[in-house]
């Protein structure tokens, strides 16, 4: 497997990364993978959805020795000068600092811009200012708007649905322009429902498997937008993580400057979803098991179905995902039982 050698080589030779919303789901999650291979890390974070007991988590599992070799900057991708504070020595960028969720940006376009398209751009200059080796960025798959082939393509995308999918397509447009003009490396990467530990089950922009696990445990009740029968390709953070070690490190010039699916490459409804999230949490809580589900009109900006062909990140990166929908789940709903019980 590609990603074993990539973390030998490593440990062998460790880089200093930066990883922008490092209080967030997945920043926190890249953060504990790069501590554990031995690197060295900058994080990035204004706590606007992160959390510090997201570091606080790492710290715990990590150890004091590892966590040494962090350095935490409170700073806003909105000011340059946090920016350019941030990439200073940086090998590599892991740039996931964004404002999630299609219905906040259909609520507030202007702030999901600024943060998303703004924000994108002073990192994009920082870290060409700094002579970063590597730029890798969140991209979405929102950007696949009304297209509607299955599985998607990298090359075939529509029209946005929502203000939050057209700042993740700028971005994309941005990092070919700074590659273009300025010799930059940039590697995007269309994440696809990405869930795992540390979700924020919270508020009203969570992610429907962090918010269904917290509702089901604490015997609340779980909507459904629509009939149920809309599907998505659900990845596991693990699998995200071992796309973004990939794309930083690539020496293959053929795979840098481009777009990659992050994925499993399976497609499940929010109706089976459901139904595996129920009987998982049944089996330490019987009274589960009778949770029914309540349904709702579908929600502007929502795509009818996803589903990632992910050939390309296996041709180009070496990209193998480990963790479907079903071994993720199982590992999630241990952390979220530990942490939400």
């Amino acid at each position: 497997m590609r990603l074993d050698s990539v973390l030998q080589e490593l440990k062998a030779e460790p880089k200093v990364w930066l990883v922008t919303g490092v209080a967030g789901f997945i920043g926190s999650n890249l953060l504990q993978a790069l501590l554990q291979a031995g690197q060295t890390v900058v994080g990035l974070d204004n706590f606007a959805t992160g959390f510090q007991a997201n570091l606080d988590d790492v710290r715990a599992v990590v150890g004091d020795d590892a966590w040494a070799r962090f350095r935490f900057i409170e700073g806003d991708i909105r000011k340059p000068e946090d920016c350019q504070r941030a990439c200073e020595g940086v090998d590599y960028v892991l740039h996931q600092a964004a404002l999630g969720s299609v219905p906040r940006s259909i609520k507030d376009p202007i702030t999901t811009n600024q943060a998303n398209i703004d924000g994108f751009l002073h990192m994009l200059v920082a870290a060409r200012d700094h002579k970063v080796k590597r730029f890798v960025y969140a991209a979405s798959s929102s950007t696949y708007g009304d297209h509607p082939a299955l599985p998607k393509r990298e090359d075939l995308i529509g029209n946005p649905l929502s203000p939050y999918a057209v700042t993740k397509l700028v971005n994309e447009l941005y990092a070919r322009v700074f590659a273009n003009t300025y010799g930059m490396e940039c590697i995007g990467l269309r994440y696809f429902n990405v869930f795992g530990r540390r979700q924020n089950p919270n508020g009203a922009y969570a992610a429907v498997i962090p918010l269904w696990i917290s509702a089901l445990i604490h015997g609340k009740e779980v909507f459904i937008n629509g009939d149920g029968e809309t599907s998505r390709d659900f990845c596991y953070v693990d699998n995200v993580i071992q796309a973004n070690l990939l794309a930083a490190t690539t020496t293959r010039p053929e795979a840098i400057n481009q777009v990659y699916n992050v994925a499993f490459g399976g497609r499940s409804t929010l109706n089976n979803l459901y139904v595996w999230l129920r009987e998982k949490l049944a089996a330490h809580d019987p009274a589960i098991a009778k949770a029914e589900v309540t349904y709702r009109p579908f929600r502007d900006g929502d795509v009818r179905h996803s589903q990632a062909d992910i050939s390309k990140a296996a041709q180009l990166l070496g990209y193998e995902p480990q963790f479907d929908i079903q071994r993720g789940l199982d590992e999630a709903l241990n952390w979220y039982r530990a942490n939400l019980g």
